[in-house]
């Protein structure tokens, strides 16, 4: 992909912050430096939604949240109950986190159940798929992307940010590699600087997620 302008950069970026000590004026700040730069949507905390959608009223952004976050580890029943929440309250995304002990063990029907349940759910939303790369070998990495674009994910995502590492550049050629232009990628998780976001964008990410846009954006215009 070649980046040709600050809008390029703007439209990929899901300005996040899913911070445990968010205020609502954290959220306020957010959603009007989304708007400001144009950014695709702000990723927040299910508790913040109905607030969110209000302070984006009239605009393009669109409204991203978390489902099972940060460990993947709730039950299905969970997890649906709160992605169908979260789209009655409005949310226009969800970042849904697999259950990594059950990948982890083998258990790949509860992996597939836990994100087609909750996508089937939610007809209409967008289903990012959080793999959690640093937790996994590349042979699951492939089989967890597999079972994702079997279950309906619409975009594969790296990381939360919460685990030991977050976004690699091999980590996003090589779901590029699985999933061609079946699906989407999402690297998040340290990804703080224009050159990572630029660099990402040509391993073939469709999308960013990083806390740091308004740098980000700030860099491009002084580059």
């Amino acid at each position: 992909m070649k980046v040709l302008n600050q809008e390029d950069i703007a439209s990929v970026i899901d300005h996040t912050l899913l911070r445990p000590d968010a205020m609502y004026a954290d959220i306020k700040r957010l959603c009007e430096e989304a708007i400001q730069f144009g950014f695709y949507s702000v990723c927040i905390n299910s508790c913040f939604i109905e607030m969110t959608k209000e302070l984006l009223n009239g605009s393009n952004v669109r409204v991203t949240t978390v489902i099972g976050f940060p460990l993947g580890m709730t039950s299905t029943e969970v997890k649906v109950y709160e992605a169908i929440n979260s789209s009655l309250l409005g949310a226009d995304e969800l970042d849904i986190v697999v259950n990594i002990g059950a990948l982890k063990s083998g258990d790949w029907d509860t992996v597939r159940k836990d994100l087609s349940d909750v996508i089937m759910a939610t007809k209409g939303l967008i289903h990012k798929t959080i793999i959690e790369t640093c937790y996994l070998d590349d042979n699951e990495k492939r089989k967890v992307v597999e079972t994702a674009l079997g279950a309906g994910s619409e975009l594969i995502k790296t990381s939360t940010g919460f685990g030991p590492q977050g976004a690699k550049i091999r980590d996003i050629r090589l779901i590029k590699g699985i999933v061609g232009d079946a699906a989407g990628i999402k690297a998040a998780g340290g990804i703080r600087t224009l050159r990572l976001v630029i660099d990402m964008l040509n391993a073939g990410a469709t999308r960013i997620g990083t806390s740091t846009g308004v740098k980000i954006m700030k860099d491009f215009k002084e580059r």
